[in-house]
């Protein structure tokens, strides 16, 4: 009876807006005016009255926020599994998301808490690539600091450093969120803001077009490269209306086509909240769309802004099959970081299709287990198949993995059953003293066919005092993710513990954001206790 009463109250409010509809949408391309999207639609898409409904009877748990499960990579068997095979990810959102739950005074849903992603907020300490590579492979071992009968493996990637004054020319096309659910302080106005920033990074021979989207879409900057009309552009967006992202997308890449440049950074940023309903007739039309216009040249970031909607999973995906990266807006200081001081690495790409596998020596390891990248991993076979789709870096990126080992000779548990043959005594053998080899394959980003990279990591008895800043600081991390999940994979770490590790490898810091990372650390110890 409940449902039925809220269904009708619904359908009351919508007739309502129906007789009050207005047609009204100013949508313009000349600097100086308002632009806005305004349109109180009927909703005609039976996604959307589900939404409200599943909302009103409290059926997402999260109070409106989505989030794709996390089932955490298990220990593995050398001898069953010798190899791990994943795509890299320098997406940053969910730490930055989470950092906006704990500064609300509240713990981050678990599977808001991605923790490659955690991990990868941070610049890590490792050298630049030598000649024409780009990017540098770093591996190091020690004792795991949260099973000191286990070892932590750390496999790091460095992107080579490339100015925007030195990359490629810039074909942008900033796609804006302007519906009624971007009329708030943390959403909008942070938009400007970080869009902003991104403007006054380019150069003159980079080029920019704005699209808006709400009921209806609309090109409000025809592509241009006058930085002026630009700022100016972005100060007159104003929100209104309801949602309509496919049809947005649909323009956005239009205009990105229109304005193509052969061997250039043809690129659609799309700013918004999630909450969109897609013009598309599904999710999946979508993002075959984004797939397609990839693999023509045009990639697609996302920019998550906003609290108590965010559709978290559905940003991740179209990032992921755009060949963009994916981060989450939650400050002024977020937005001049991920779009002023890294803006190369959001828009310039220096290695597409960037695969990691790693084979293990049975003799050294009787298992293993990649923490985090869960909704990265590939089948070993696709490592070869250069059809298969997987990570970029920008220019300037890290991307750090960590494995957490169990060497040979030790129990291996899941789930805390004993595995009777997972007992392997080390032998003798011609690599018995390597502990793994790291494989890579890479495309330059005008490529079609990769490249591989080998390396080798030997086995070393290194305590985790006397590992490197970048291995002690990236453990922290994880085991701060471990810990806010809750994981079965936590062993001893807590909060203080990992305060404790991060305290001990922030190493230079110039920005603070280590410093930062031990508060946060601190206000989770503080909510949950």
């Amino acid at each position: 009876m409940k449902k039925y009463s809220v269904f009708l109250f619904i359908i009351s409010l919508v007739f309502s807006a129906c007789t009050e509809r207005s047609t009204n949408t100013k949508v313009a391309s000349e600097p100086g005016r308002t632009y806005s999207a305004n349109s109180n639609m009927m909703m005609s898409n039976t996604s959307s009255m589900s939404k409200e409904l599943r909302e009103i009877d409290g059926f997402d748990e999260t109070g409106g926020e989505r989030y794709a499960e996390i089932d955490e990579n298990p220990f593995l068997e050398t001898t069953h599994a010798p190899l791990s095979t994943f795509s890299v990810d320098v997406d940053t959102a969910s730490y930055s998301n989470v950092r906006r739950y704990l500064n609300d005074g509240q713990m981050p849903p678990k599977d808001a808490v991605r923790i490659e992603e955690l991990i990868n907020y941070f610049e890590y300490d490792y050298p630049q690539p030598m000649g024409n590579l780009p990017f540098s492979v770093n591996t190091e071992v020690a004792i795991c600091a949260w099973n000191p009968k286990n070892k932590i493996v750390s496999i790091g990637l460095q992107g080579k450093k490339v100015s925007l004054e030195d990359a490629p020319p810039s074909n942008l096309v900033f796609l804006v969120d302007v519906s009624g659910s971007m009329n708030k302080p943390d959403r909008l106005p942070l938009v400007k803001q970080g869009l902003k920033f991104l403007a006054r990074q380019l150069s003159t021979k980079d080029r920019v077009a704005i699209v808006v989207y709400a009921g209806k879409s609309g090109l409000v900057l025809p592509s241009t490269g006058d930085e002026r009309e630009i700022l100016d552009s972005l100060d007159n967006l104003e929100a209104g209306g309801s949602t309509n992202g496919g049809e947005g997308i649909q323009l956005a890449y239009k205009v990105a086509l229109d304005n193509f440049i052969p061997e250039g950074n043809n690129r659609v940023v799309l700013a918004t909240d999630g909450d969109f309903n897609v013009g598309l007739q599904s999710d999946d039309e979508l993002v075959r769309l984004i797939e397609a216009k990839r693999r023509s040249g045009i990639f697609l970031s996302v920019l998550g802004f906003g609290t108590g909607n965010t559709n978290d999973s559905m940003m991740e995906k179209l990032a992921d099959k755009g060949n963009g990266n994916y981060a989450y807006i939650d400050s002024q200081t977020e937005a001049r970081k991920a779009l002023g001081e890294q803006a190369a690495g959001t828009l310039v790409t220096i290695a597409k299709d960037v695969k990691i596998q790693v084979e293990f020596n049975p003799a050294k390891v009787a298992g293993y287990r990649l923490i985090g990248y869960e909704n990265r991993l590939l089948a070993n076979k696709d490592f070869k198949d250069d059809r298969k789709d997987a990570g970029d870096i920008g220019a300037g990126h890290s991307v750090t993995a960590l494995y957490e080992i169990v060497p040979a000779g030790q129990t291996i548990e899941n789930d805390g059953i004993e595995l009777r043959y997972s007992k392997t005594e080390p032998s003798e053998s011609n690599f018995s003293g390597e502990l793994l080899t790291v494989k890579l394959r890479y495309k330059e980003p005008n490529a079609n066919e990769s490249k591989l990279l080998t390396q080798g990591l030997l086995d070393e008895e290194n305590s985790f005092e006397n590992a490197s800043d970048n291995l002690r600081f990236a453990s922290a991390v994880a085991g701060f993710g471990l810990v806010l999940r809750d994981s079965r994979y936590k062993g001893n770490a807590t909060y203080g513990k990992i305060s404790h590790l991060a305290q001990n490898s922030l190493g230079s810091d110039l920005k603070n954001y280590r410093r930062d990372f031990l508060d946060l650390v601190r206000k989770a110890n503080a909510i949950k206790n």
